[in-house]
Parts: structure tokens; C-alpha cells; sequence
């Protein structure tokens, strides 16, 4: 991928010689292809000298300012014309005309065979002398510096979630136990990396969970809430199960035309904010404290618009990020709490990861506490709480909170 050095202005350094450079290299492998990028092909360097040194007979395909050509390896095919579909030496000049370079011009107007050979060595060490030259510049290197040690620092935070990277798959040749990044995580990427809109979640709230799910992944993960973070769930829990309940059926259809990989289920709510009080107290009745299929139970804050298929499932995870709970009039929270709870305790063993996020909201605060229990509270963060709780199956005569 070309995608520097600078070349918005004359005095920059351009991207002549990356990008001859890059082709040589390709034609130079041993064997087989090299897929090669450009970006910024809408400026004239980029797009004459990606089509002279490229070849327009390699490109496969442009998209906005990014230009796509597979070069195939000259080695192994002596005798290879540099460009497959012209003349190099007939059509530079066509190629490359004036642009504002007149010392490459005066080269390629002569068509010379030893002028050529100066450009093509040339370019190349010109553009390593003004990498060196650069290097030099300590005062601008030391802001640059700065800049990344800021960068650096805000994504220790992510660098705690993630696994070693693999030196496996760089060997050569790529060994058979080198993997391609999967699917899941390549959309995610390539989503968060060209959208504007951010997850809901700070850093920070995120990175809690995301080591959870480190530890637990591949997982049954059960998400209250369809939002733009969404399919970073689904990529972090990649090989798991990853469920979405959500209020809105219209944001179900719009998310999931985007993203049909998302896994996301209707639900519907009963309840109003305004009715919070009333529902804490119901919730400390004996019928509501009895562990057993939430289905089955009695208890009026056990949700029942959650499908059946939701209840047959042990989930390791469960976050509680909706349904909407800011205004009186909203369902709220109160009975996506109280129902996760109970899922945990109705395991057949072990323990489930729980979480809430709005904490700073008195429905979350409250209900989380008495409901999933102050004991059970492992980390806040934010507006983020994680909770664990084990399974009440398991043992019998435990008390509903320790």
C-alpha cells in the first residue's frame, strides 16, 4: 500500500520513487502475485505513475482514490515486456506529460535508454536521500514523537485485550498454521475505521468487558441492546454466540441490512421508568427470589417478549445496555436487570459475567445492586458495572445475595 510520503505540494517529496519502488518489488518475487495499493490517485503523480509503473494492464479495479493492481512476478517468466498491453519507453511521455516536474520531463521526452535507467535508479535514491534528510530534523521528529507516544498511551488500554500477535505466519513461505483475520473482525475494522459514529461506551468501559471476553471467548454472549457497538461485540466474541434484544424493530431492520451477520431478536416491554419504585418492591417478594426458568416464573418483573430460544441457553456473558430508561415515559431497565440476574443464577454451574451500563442513572444503580448484588460487584468504570454471579443450581440454600 502507497499511501506517503507527502505529496499534496511541490516541495514535497512525492510519491515517485514508493511507487516504482513497490513495482519492482513485485516483479522481483520469485514466483506468483503481489497485490499493490495507491491512494490519492485523484493527484496527478499517483495516477500517471501508478499506470506507467504499475501497468494499466494489471490494474483491477478503482475505487474514489484508491487504485488496485495485481503484479505478477517477472522472474519467473523471463522475457516478461515490463507493461503487458504497451510500450514503457514509447509511452512515457504520454503517460507522465508535464505535472510540474521538469527535470523527470527533460528525461522522458529524450526517451534515451540511459536516461531511463537514471530515472529508475535515481527516483528511488532520491527518495531515500529525503527520507535520511528528514530523519535529521530533530525538532519536527521530536513533535511527530510526542504525537505517537499520545497515540501509544490512549491504546494501552485496547493492548491489554488483545492476544500476542502471531510470528508464525511470518515465515517464508507462510507456514500451514497461518490464518486469515476473520471475517467478523475484518468488517469490524474496516466499519470503526471509516465511520464518524463512535460506540456508545467509553474507552475505558469498553476494556472491561472486552477482558472479560478475552478470558471467556469463545462464549454465549447476550446483548440487551442493538447499538453502533454492536459489531464489535460480535467480532471480539468471534467463534461464540453473540445475541442482540432490542425494542426498536425498525433499528433491527436498518442495522442488520448493514450488517446481516448480527444476530438480533424483537423484544417488548411492559414497564415505564415512572413504575421503578413499585417494581423494587415487588421484586423483594419470595416469588420473585426463587431461582428456576424465568419463563415459569410468577414474578412480575421476569420479561416475557424475549423468544423462547433466549431461555435455552447458558449465557457466559450478558450486558444490559437497554432498553431506553432516560425519561419517565421509557420502559427501562428494570426488568432486563432483574431477568439477566436470575438467568445467571438458573445455570447448571459456574458463573456468568454480567453487566450494566448507565450506572450513574438511579434505575441502573439500584437495580443492579439489588438485584445482581453488591457482593457480586467485581469492577465499576465509568457508567459501566460488572458483576459476577455464580450459579444457585449448584448450590442449594444459597442465599439470594451473600
Amino acid at each position: 500500500m502507497v499511501d506517503a510520503p507527502t505529496g499534496y505540494f511541490l516541495g514535497a517529496p512525492g510519491r515517485m520513487g514508493a511507487i516504482y519502488t513497490v513495482g519492482m518489488m513485485a516483479r522481483n518475487r520469485k514466483e506468483g502475485e503481489t497485490d499493490v495499493f495507491v491512494h490519492d490517485v485523484d493527484r496527478k503523480v499517483e495516477d500517471k505513475f501508478s499506470k506507467a509503473f504499475w501497468c494499466e494492464g494489471y490494474m483491477r479495479q478503482q475505487e474514489g482514490r484508491l487504485r488496485h493492481f495485481t503484479i505478477p512476478s517477472h522472474r519467473s517468466s523471463l522475457g516478461k515486456p515490463f507493461c503487458p498491453s504497451y510500450s514503457l519507453t514509447k509511452n512515457l511521455k504520454n503517460q507522465f506529460g508535464f505535472m510540474g516536474f521538469p527535470h523527470i520531463e527533460k528525461i522522458l521526452i529524450t526517451q534515451n535508454p540511459l536516461n531511463l535507467k537514471l530515472l529508475f535508479l535515481g527516483v528511488p535514491l532520491a527518495f531515500l536521500l529525503i527520507v535520511i534528510l528528514r530523519s535529521n530534523l530533530s525538532s519536527s521528529q521530536q513533535d511527530q514523537i510526542t504525537i505517537r507516544q499520545g497515540i501509544s498511551s490512549k491504546a494501552s488500554s485496547i493492548g491489554e485485550i488483545q492476544t500476542n500477535p502471531t510470528t508464525k505466519c511470518l515465515s517464508t513461505p507462510p507456514t500451514s498454521s497461518c490464518t486469515k483475520i476473520p471475517p467478523s473482525l475484518v468488517q469490524a475494522l474496516i466499519h470503526y475505521s471509516t465511520s464518524n459514529i463512535t460506540p456508545q461506551q467509553t474507552l475505558k468501559e469498553i476494556s472491561v468487558t472486552a477482558q472479560v471476553l478475552q478470558r471467556r471467548s469463545p462464549c454465549n454472549f447476550l446483548v440487551f441492546g442493538l447499538g453502533h457497538d454492536s459489531l464489535m461485540w460480535s467480532a471480539l466474541n468471534h467463534g461464540g454466540r453473540t445475541v442482540f434484544l432490542e425494542e426498536d424493530q425498525a433499528w433491527i431492520k436498518k442495522v442488520t441490512s448493514t450488517f446481516p451477520s448480527l444476530e438480533s431478536y424483537h423484544v417488548e416491554y411492559d414497564t415505564k421508568v415512572s413504575q421503578a419504585d413499585d417494581l423494587m418492591k415487588v421484586g423483594q417478594l419470595e416469588e420473585c427470589r426463587v431461582v428456576g426458568d424465568v419463563r415459569l416464573s410468577k414474578c412480575k418483573l421476569a420479561l416475557k417478549g424475549v423468544p423462547n430460544d433466549i431461555f435455552e441457553v447458558e449465557w457466559d456473558l450478558i450486558m444490559v445496555d437497554a432498553p431506553t430508561g432516560y425519561f419517565l415515559g421509557a420502559p427501562g431497565r428494570m426488568g432486563a436487570i432483574y431477568t439477566a440476574g436470575m438467568m445467571a443464577r438458573n445455570r447448571k454451574e459456574g458463573e456468568t459475567d454480567v453487566f450494566v451500563h448507565d450506572v450513574d442513572r438511579e434505575v441502573e444503580d439500584k437495580f443492579s445492586k439489588a438485584f445482581w448484588c453488591e457482593a457480586y460487584m467485581r469492577q465499576q468504570e465509568g457508567r459501566l458495572r460488572h458483576f459476577t454471579i455464580p450459579s444457585h443450581r449448584s448450590s442449594l440454600g444459597k442465599p439470594f445475595c451473600p
